[in-house]
């Protein structure tokens, strides 16, 4: 006996299925979104069936490519976003674009290679690390930033808690570390320790690490880690594929005062920003050519005092010349005593007048006799010799 089986086969009918409904069963959100207005574009235009098929896979590849890169930026946790083209080589001596470009591209994670990149502060490398980090990013790799004080006291804090393992996950699943100011603080007893446990992980599984700092890796590590054996151990492991850059140049943040420039040609010379140096700056101390009375003490004392000591009388109602002190700069006489010189006085009337410009703040003194020379007398205007 046969039996027979009827199978009903129903037609396909495009007018009465919920596209909407099936796109968001494929996770295709961006197409969702998209695809009234491809369909108008595609009919206004006169497209073929593969143009329109095209450019419908096109946007949502666009859309999730975008979409992966924010994701992978805000989860590195980056201070700032740069990128390599922002960077100035111009400004540096020895490091060119092309020496990066086996850390632009795959190849960075591929072959695990590891960059220390050395300088003082404000020459750019965390910029730099930062870019390379990104470019990875968009290599479709993944990266994590954390600075070397944040990673070590993270994992020291883990370590008394027992949950070390734990706590180093989350510093090895990233495609690319970057680990940055190194020496900048100072660290923990055990900040040797745990850093080796992130390098070494990271060099078993061949994960690059990106380095920044101040502190010569080969000669200061030791001490800033407080562990030399160790320090040494970590460099080892981060050299042996990997390479140690240095940046010069001057500091990206101060450029604009030019304190490198200044700081090769006048290194003692004093600074205040926005303003040039002194052409001549203050001297040392120096002595007026006055027995007892050199020229901190005639500044430490009214003016009236020493200028009496330098008019000191040769006999009864005839006053002394005035002796003015030699600068060891020039020829002129000392700074403080300038404005009183007979070159440097005007004559108003018989009065000798000191010009406002020049004019000294000086205390009241008491009042000397005829004999002993002529007298001061104040005035709002200036200082008057009568």
């Amino acid at each position: 006996m046969s039996s027979r089986t009827t199978l009903t086969v129903h037609r396909f009918d495009p007018e009465t299925l919920d596209l909407d409904l099936m796109l968001k069963r494929l996770n295709l959100a961006n197409t969702r979104r998209n695809w009234k207005g491809l369909v108008q574009r595609a009919e206004t235009e006169g497209w073929s069936c593969r143009d329109f098929l095209v450019s419908l896979v096109t946007e949502e590849i666009s859309q999730r490519q975008q979409t992966r890169l924010q994701r992978a930026v805000r989860d590195a946790h980056f201070p700032f976003l740069k990128t390599i083209d922002e960077f100035d080589f111009s400004l540096q001596s020895s490091l060119r674009q092309q020496l990066l470009g086996s850390y632009l591209g795959p190849e960075l994670v591929s072959e695990g290679r590891n960059l220390i990149l050395l300088g003082k502060s404000g020459r750019g490398k965390t910029h730099l690390s930062i870019a390379i980090a990104y470019r990875a990013i968009q290599n479709g790799f993944s990266a994590l930033f954390r600075t070397a004080a944040a990673l070590i006291e993270e994992l020291s804090i883990a370590t008394t808690r027992g949950k070390l393992r734990e706590a180093l996950a989350c510093y090895l699943q990233p495609n690319v570390l970057v680990v940055d100011e190194v020496g900048y603080l100072s660290y923990g007893p055990d900040a040797a320790n745990v850093l080796f446990h992130v390098v070494n992980e990271r060099h078993l599984r061949r994960r690059p690490i990106l380095f920044t700092t101040n502190k010569s890796p080969l000669t200061a590590w030791g001490e800033v880690l407080h562990d030399h054996d160790l320090a040494e151990a970590i460099v080892d492991r981060v050299l042996e594929k990997g390479r140690l850059i240095l940046l010069d140049g001057p500091s990206y943040r101060t450029r604009h005062l030019e304190l490198d420039r200044a700081s090769g040609t006048h290194h003692n010379a004093a600074r205040i920003s926005g303003k040039h140096r002194p052409d001549f700056p203050e001297p040392t101390p120096l002595s007026l050519g006055i027995p007892g009375v050199s020229f901190s003490a005639m500044l430490a004392y009214p003016f009236g005092w020493a200028l009496a000591h330098l008019r000191t009388p040769t006999r009864t109602g005839t006053p002394a010349p005035r002796r003015y002190a030699k600068s060891p700069r020039r020829n002129s006489g000392c700074p403080l005593l300038d404005p009183l010189s007979p070159a440097r006085l005007r004559t108003t009337g018989g009065t000798s007048v000191v010009p406002a410009s020049r004019r000294l703040v000086l205390p009241p003194t008491s009042a000397t006799s005829p004999s002993q020379g002529p007298q001061l007398v104040y005035s709002d205007r200036a200082l008057e010799i009568g």
